[in-house]
């Protein structure tokens, strides 16, 4: 007898709509870990047994340039799931994944993911639209790369809002992130964000508190991005 998975992850996005039974059984296997902060999950370059999803704490997906900088990919936490990738296209991982705080993973054998693709259709939607939001968020990213660095800043806010934002009695929470983590999502210099996140805050656009950024108004800062 294997004990019934985590109920969050029976709730979690990428299994909401799925009949229940089936979700029960394709997480049958599944394992989870606590991982301390500044763990690595995932390594370039290895094989992908393996699809993980974050039942709390966050992680970051990391990979290097040409000459060697390390470029920080995405930031993502619970709700969210990574290294679907390799396990569909039988390929090597392509990125790093590294722990950012103390972080509760589950973990699916790979074969049992894409079991659950070929037989559940609404599986393979939410798929899709998983896929379809992280390529528009890229997108996004790229066009703003010649922008000005405080239209960066707000938009790697926003992006981080979009995906892992919570709604609180102020406006919604983020996690407040170490400035180089924000420096490598924005591709700025740590000192230009830290410049750039003190102007924000005598505006009034965002408000910080220990682990938590808050944005009043998403539209306001929004209106920043030229």
């Amino acid at each position: 007898m294997h004990a019934p998975p985590n109920p969050w992850i029976i709730s979690a996005p990428f299994f909401q709509g799925l009949p229940e039974e089936v979700v029960e059984l394709a997480l049958t296997h599944l394992v989870t870990r606590t991982h301390p902060a500044n763990q690595v999950i995932l390594l370039e370059n290895d094989w992908g047994g393996s699809v993980y999803f974050i039942i709390d704490g966050w992680v970051k997906i990391r990979t290097y340039n040409l000459e060697g900088k390390e470029l920080t990919l995405n930031i993502i936490g619970k709700g969210e799931l990574f290294g679907e990738m390799a396990a569909l296209d039988e390929v090597p991982r392509s990125t790093d994944v590294i722990t950012l705080t103390p972080t509760l993973i589950g973990s699916m054998p790979a074969q049992d993911f894409v079991k659950l693709l070929h037989t559940e259709p609404l599986a393979g939607v939410r798929l899709s639209q998983l896929m379809a939001r992280r390529l528009r968020q890229v997108n996004r990213r790229l066009r703003l790369r010649e922008s000005d660095s405080q239209s960066r800043v707000a938009d790697t806010l926003l992006f981080l809002a979009e995906g892992q934002g919570k709604k609180g009695q102020a406006g919604t929470e983020i996690p407040n992130l170490p400035h180089r983590e924000l420096s490598s999502l924005s591709g700025l210099a740590r000192e230009t964000v830290t410049r750039v996140l003190t102007k924000l805050e005598k505006k009034g656009l965002i408000k910080r508190d220990h682990d938590i950024i808050c944005v009043p108004d998403l539209l306001a800062l929004e209106k920043m991005i030229v």
